[in-house]
């Protein structure tokens, strides 16, 4: 025997707990339903019975209510988040000290002092350099000549450009004993990044190696500069 599909209506009817719509449709199926219409008037003194309860009554034949589950699901809903709020702060601080790491790495590069003048005429390699992946290229002067010369090496990486310079300080210049300069690369939308600073003197010969952020595909020129920004040197990448 099929089961009616509201046998389990007549409850929520004669309490009054359905919604508009459904206690509508349940009125509609009465009528034409006796099995529900029974079972409709065996329950309809309900509400009329439950009526003439006294609440002080029922705590007496009713087992105690259970403490509220809100209170605890409140607090450890907030216990979860100050735990989260934790790891997420700890997240920051360890992305945030590799970040400066690498800006450390990638940033200040190092300079070499050789010990003799080196070889401008020798080809990559040469005079025991190390050979990188694209031929050496010479700075170009940005105005008149100045007392600097420079030849760079690009090597690109899959986290940036290592960076190879030789440059050379005259000996005759007028900028005093020892000068400071930095190494400057130029990327996209004008972002600029500093590879590394160095002091030299008037003679002084040296190789620096450093790196940038910026790959091969962003990297649009390198700037040699005097330590106030005044561009003396520039390489265009192509």
């Amino acid at each position: 025997m099929t089961r009616c599909e509201f046998a389990y209506d007549d409850g929520a009817y004669v309490l009054g707990a359905l919604a508009p719509a459904e206690r509508a449709a349940y009125e509609r199926h009465l009528g034409g339903c006796a099995s529900c219409r029974e079972a409709v008037a065996e329950i309809a003194v309900l509400p009329g019975l439950l009526g003439r309860l006294d609440p002080a009554g029922l705590e007496q034949i009713l087992p105690p209510p259970a403490p509220p589950r809100v209170p605890a699901l409140l607090d450890e809903a907030r216990q979860r988040r100050r735990r989260e709020r934790a790891a997420d702060r700890r997240r920051y601080v360890l992305t945030t000290l590799a970040a400066a790491g690498l800006a450390l790495l990638v940033g200040v590069g190092t300079a070499v002092a050789l010990p003799r003048p080196v070889d401008r005429s020798g080809p990559p390699g040469a005079q025991g350099n190390p050979a990188p992946q694209v031929s050496m290229v010479a700075m170009r002067p940005v105005a008149a000549a100045g007392p600097v010369h420079a030849d760079l090496w690009l090597t690109g990486t899959k986290w940036g450009t290592e960076v190879t310079m030789r440059c050379g300080y005259d000996a005759r210049t007028s900028y005093g004993k020892a000068y400071p300069f930095r190494l400057v690369a130029r990327g996209p939308n004008g972002a600029t990044e500093q590879i590394g600073s160095w002091l030299a003197a008037p003679g002084d010969d040296l190789r620096f190696t450093g790196a940038t952020r910026f790959t091969d595909a962003e990297l649009v020129s390198v700037e040699l500069q005097k330590a106030d920004g005044t561009p003396l040197l520039t390489y265009a990448v192509p």
